[in-house]
């Protein structure tokens, strides 16, 4: 039985019944004091907590109080901890004492040293359409059966709760910036307020006094583009709750939308993977809500500000020279171009998922970026002109064993070259496969293929016999798939959008 029911046992029997205190204390078995403390009240008095010492460790607190002391003048990361102070105590100056009552003894003194007090969290009131935050959280992902680190770009809306979330292989300011823009797209507006940040270095260059940050020129850009605030938190974990929905958003994607670690062929899948999670969560109450986030963001989105009519250029232009290899450098990777800009600088237009490499005005070649630093991506067709002088560097190249790998270099391709080195040599018939691979830039590759297979079913090697073939069977089928230059991944990324030249060729008339 509890206290409270033993007090209420006791304060029956005595008037029902007209026992005295000490024939309640027999019946009971308690103490005659608590017979009478029963009596007077209902409620139990208090128990009072013991104050304990530590006569084990008493001799050694003056000791201990001394090294916290002098530890605020030492380095942060060569100061006491409390393991530390146990194992000197032990060690140095055989004391025997509990790790425990160390740990316990030291937080005390160090609130006693810092005049730490609990910091109290104000509730904000979050009005519609005013606050957005923005952050990056890290998740892993099986990417074509590899296991890759990627980044979560978020952005939430603090009025309704809704986010968006979009996967990176980095966290680079092109990443940032196009974040930025498919999110404000997606919501279809800019919030009227602020944005909300931490310190990435995407926008802070350096943290000044205060609130005060030396800024990215090309985030100050973006934002002075599509008109909205930043607002920078304090720096480190002390900061991190000034943008709590964010950092706890993060958290709930990650928990209940890629548990078990998704699988898949690239990251265009994974991002439609995510936009597929991101409209499911429309239907989801936060707390006690009685509306949905879709729902709050109906009312919501009306408060937002019409995003911008032209767009932003997120990539970062560059301008490298290319390597006697025929590569540009780019973070650390390399990416091939054609041999004759060997020596030449050309301009790099850097976006988060791919670059495009122009010289002269023109698109001479477009790569996938690559997601791990020291890897090449070299295309087959930017070295045919120097393998035709060089036939005996075709087998050993990056560039075919690259094409091998993504399927472009087929095994007619392999079929046609080994006839042709068995029936010319080595050299002759390497340099007729160039020639038959020269012939991907005019015709498409299954044409190309076909030629090749009609050729040798004639039991010729000759590139002009297959060029024949390749061009009949450009006229047999009636559709046929785009010209794309041997060792070429065709992206799937959209065509560029022509509105704009459309409307200078309606002015031009």
């Amino acid at each position: 039985m509890t206290r409270v029911e033993l007090y209420e046992q006791i304060r029956k029997a005595s008037r029902d019944e007209g026992l005295g205190i000490r024939a309640l204390a027999a019946r009971f078995r308690v103490h005659r004091r608590v017979v009478r403390q029963a009596l007077r009240t209902a409620v139990p008095p208090v128990r009072k907590v013991p104050v304990r010492t530590s006569p084990v460790l008493g001799p050694w607190q003056g000791l201990v109080r001394q090294w916290l002391e002098e530890d605020k003048t030492a380095p942060r990361k060569q100061r006491h901890t409390a393991h530390r102070i146990w194992v000197r105590l032990t060690q140095e100056y055989g004391a025997r004492v509990a790790e425990s009552t160390v740990r316990s003894f030291v937080a005390e003194v160090r609130r006693e040293l810092g005049g730490a007090v609990a910091e109290v969290m104000v509730p904000q009131a979050r009005e519609p359409g005013a606050v957005a935050e923005v952050d990056f959280g890290g998740f892993v992902a099986w990417v074509d059966g590899a296991y890759e680190e990627l980044w979560m770009f978020c952005m939430r809306l603090s009025g309704s709760g809704r986010a968006f979330h979009e996967a990176f292989a980095n966290e680079a300011i092109e990443s940032f910036l196009e974040g930025h823009v498919h999110a404000l797209e997606y919501f279809e507006g800019v919030p009227a307020g602020v944005i909300r940040y931490d310190n990435l270095k995407d926008a802070v260059i350096k943290v000044l006094l205060g609130r005060a940050r030396l800024e990215n020129p090309r985030f100050v850009s973006f934002r002075s583009h599509y008109g909205f605030e930043s607002w920078y938190c304090r720096p480190g974990i002390e900061g991190s709750h000034e943008k709590g929905g964010v950092e706890g958003e993060i958290g709930r994607f990650r928990r209940n939308h890629l548990v078990p670690v998704p699988r898949v062929k690239n990251l265009a899948e994974l991002n439609e993977l995510l936009a597929g999670r991101d409209a499911a969560d429309d239907a989801r109450r936060i707390g006690w809500r009685t509306t949905t986030v879709g729902e709050d963001f109906a009312g919501e989105a009306a408060f937002l500000r019409p995003l911008p009519v032209d767009g932003f250029e997120t990539a970062t232009l560059l301008r490298p020279v290319v390597d006697p290899k025929s590569r540009v450098t780019v973070r650390q990777c390399w990416y091939s171009v054609p041999a004759r800009l060997v020596r030449r600088r050309v301009e790099v237009r850097l976006h988060a998922r791919h670059l495009d490499i122009v010289a002269d005005g023109k698109l001479v070649a477009s790569h996938p970026r690559a997601i791990h630093k020291g890897e090449e991506h070299l295309v087959l067709d930017h070295y045919l002109e120097v393998l035709l002088h060089k036939p005996g560097a075709l087998a050993g190249s990056v560039a075919l064993a690259q094409a091998r790998a993504a399927g472009v270099f087929t095994k007619t391709h392999q079929g046609f070259w080994d006839l042709a080195r068995r029936r010319l040599g080595d050299r002759e018939g390497t340099k007729g496969m160039c020639m038959v691979l020269l012939l991907h830039r005019s015709l498409p590759a299954g044409s190309v293929i076909a030629g090749m297979a009609a050729a040798m079913a004639a039991g010729s090697v000759d590139p002009e016999v297959v060029a024949v073939e390749a061009r009949r069977a450009c006229h047999v089928r009636p559709a046929l798939a785009p010209v794309v230059p041997i060792g070429v991944i065709v992206s799937d990324r959209p065509p560029p959008a022509l509105d704009g030249y459309d409307q200078l060729l309606e002015v031009a008339r």
